[in-house]
């Protein structure tokens, strides 16, 4: 059986100017191109005339492929003889369910490679005007989930070091559990005066920066919430210089 290729690339946070030319190039040359809701519009300007393009985004409270489906297609176009492009936003290594698409192309012998993206993390602070670290103050980045695949905040998260001062924190699909996160943040010893700063729709044209402290989020973010995609940053560093 002849067996196509599949590239599972990052696209980066929603500019199509942070794609790296590798992304554009794999783009170009894709016989499929299997592309999350976040990773649309200009991006698949890239991809060529005669490319096949198939929308699987998942996104919070709306109709959309299961993980398995999204597995099924990667696979069978590539047995196909097709290469393959499953263009992911941010980079696909977090957070970006990229281990589920790796097993299932490992099981079915189909050969693939991972193109790293710009993450919405980054992006985020440099929108900002903003490092992600400093030498004396904030030596630690961490990325983490708002929620499990359940939706809720996960029960077994490390609070102590969630909680540390010291350290630059973000939490990607936070909008509907940060609440509840930053009250867990404030009983471990936090301050609620922890600068923080959400970002929405990072690197899109309706890009929105909330600069505020962990507790003003927590209840801005209670009253209720949008449908654009969010992360939250927090720690030191998320003041203006």
């Amino acid at each position: 059986m002849v067996r196509g290729f599949v590239h599972l690339v990052g696209a980066g946070p929603g500019d199509p100017e942070l794609l790296t030319l590798k992304a554009v190039r794999c783009l170009a040359e894709a016989d499929v191109v299997l592309f999350d809701d976040l990773a649309a519009g200009p991006m698949l300007s890239h991809a060529g005339a005669d490319a096949e393009l198939i929308a699987v985004g998942k996104r919070a409270g709306r109709a959309s492929p299961k993980q398995a489906e999204i597995d099924r297609l990667l696979v069978d176009h590539a047995q196909a003889g097709r290469r393959v492009v499953r263009l992911k936003s941010g980079d696909p290594g977090i957070f970006g369910r990229l281990e589920e698409e790796i097993v299932a192309l490992k099981a079915a012998g189909i050969p693939f490679e991972i193109v790293p993206g710009v993450s919405a993390a980054s992006a985020a602070a440099a929108a900002a005007g903003l490092p992600l670290t400093r030498r004396a103050e904030a030596r630690r980045v961490q990325f983490v989930t708002g929620h499990d695949i359940t939706g809720a905040l996960p029960a077994d998260r490390n609070m102590a070091a969630l909680a540390d001062a010291g350290a630059t924190t973000v939490v990607f699909m936070p909008k509907r559990t940060f609440p509840a996160l930053a009250e867990a943040l404030v009983a471990q010893g936090l301050s609620p005066e922890t600068p923080a700063l959400m970002a929405e729709h990072v690197g899109c044209a309706d890009q929105r920066l909330t600069r505020a402290t962990i507790g003003g989020l927590s209840a801005q973010l209670a009253e209720g919430v949008s449908d654009k995609a969010a992360l939250i940053l927090y720690g030191p560093l998320m003041e203006d210089l």
